[in-house]
């Protein structure tokens, strides 16, 4: 089960070790196709989403749509009973987003676009899925259910899934040139073998 350990008093970290599905899952190139299709809908849902903003003059004309949406959450926080938003310290960060709507609901309408289409490409899938997530649970936060559960669900799977979500679109290309913040991409270390070049 434990992996690359040699007891129990090692003072190194334990590995343990996922199972073959698991593995499987969220890091073969098998599965793939099972992220195309919840990327696909996913992406569409935000680009569908984020273009209808987009083209409305009441969210990139001075953010009204989004001023009326954060009202109606901090009315409904007043509720003594059953408030649907239930933290104060979220109702104080609604309050500065309704003083800064005009540039927060052209961000927000830019941005759900800009996931969906990334999304759709598989195109740093994980970080979009993660950064969709982030809309979702502001949403919610707000006491705006509706579909925001189940795009947190498929969007944590997605950023689970990151290595081969984007499998099937350009992750299949971009990842290993850029590579993560614990590995170089190929992009990064002909720049790094250039510059020793260079420099002897």
């Amino acid at each position: 089960m434990a992996s690359e350990v040699t007891g129990r008093s090692s003072s190194g970290p334990v590995y343990i070790e996922e199972p073959p599905l698991s593995r499987w899952l969220f890091g073969s190139s098998a599965a793939a196709w099972i992220w195309l299709v919840a990327r696909l809908w996913l992406g569409y849902e935000w680009l569908h989403a984020g273009w209808e903003k987009v083209q409305s003059p009441a969210w990139m004309d001075g953010g009204k749509a989004l001023q009326g949406f954060i009202k109606g959450a901090i009315a409904a926080s007043k509720d003594p009973e059953h408030p649907q938003v239930a933290y104060g310290w979220w109702v104080s960060f609604l309050n500065w987003v309704n003083d800064n709507a005009s540039w927060m609901a052209k961000l927000v309408a830019v941005g759900e676009t800009v996931i969906g289409i990334c999304l759709i490409l598989g195109l740093l899938t994980g970080i979009m899925a993660f950064l969709g997530v982030v809309l979702n649970l502001s949403f919610m936060f707000s006491g705006s259910a509706g579909v925001n559960p189940a795009f947190v669900v498929v969007g944590l799977l997605l950023v689970l899934a990151w290595r081969n979500a984007g499998w099937y679109g350009l992750d299949r290309w971009v990842l290993p040139r850029i590579g993560t913040p614990w590995h170089r991409g190929e992009l990064f270390e002909r720049r790094e073998h250039r510059g020793q070049a260079m420099t002897s």
